[in-house]
């Protein structure tokens, strides 16, 4: 499947409602847990959702699309939400998400990208030269992976407590 802006945009309009829906209501325990010792929470990734919302993908595509001789993208710092996330609810957190997104999506319609536009480069800095293609077409399966994750997350939950209905449950294993 080839990235196509309005089947992108179908994906990135939904992400913060459907993190909202299944997120809003829950108690801590579904929130705060995750896979052990180096993973992250529902809570953490949606901490990690905003920051990209505020330093990956608009600002990246800004580089691309920018005059400048220079465009090579500011390091990811992919732990950033611990700290940016510290003492906020997971309400705050979804709002924030639902807002930024809101706002990086009317700047994406916007700037009405052209094909060529669409093939021009900047440079990663760990995968070297990215397209703007490329970038959006991740935008989109970043959220798609991390809402997997989610999924993932709460199901491993109950691995135990299902007992051996975790042989016919692959998201468990």
């Amino acid at each position: 499947m080839r990235y196509q802006f309005t089947e992108a945009l179908e994906v990135l309009e939904q992400t913060p409602k459907t993190l909202k829906s299944l997120l809003g209501q829950l108690s801590e325990p579904w929130l705060y847990n995750n896979e052990g010792d180096g993973t992250w929470s529902p809570y953490d990734i949606v901490g990690h959702l905003i920051h990209g919302e505020k330093t990956d993908w608009i600002p990246r595509l800004k580089i691309i699309l920018s005059t400048s001789t220079n465009k090579t993208f500011t390091p990811f710092d992919r732990f950033a939400q611990f700290e940016a996330s510290k003492g906020k609810s997971i309400t705050q957190l979804l709002d924030e998400f639902e807002t930024l997104r809101q706002d990086n999506l009317a700047v994406l319609k916007s700037l009405h990208l052209s094909e060529s536009q669409l093939a021009l480069t900047g440079l990663h800095p760990d995968f070297g030269e990215v397209t703007a293609s490329q970038l959006l077409a991740t935008w989109v399966t970043h959220d798609l992976a991390h809402m997997a994750q989610i999924g993932r997350v709460m199901a491993k939950q109950y691995k135990v407590e299902v007992g051996p209905w975790a042989a016919y449950i692959p998201i468990l294993n």
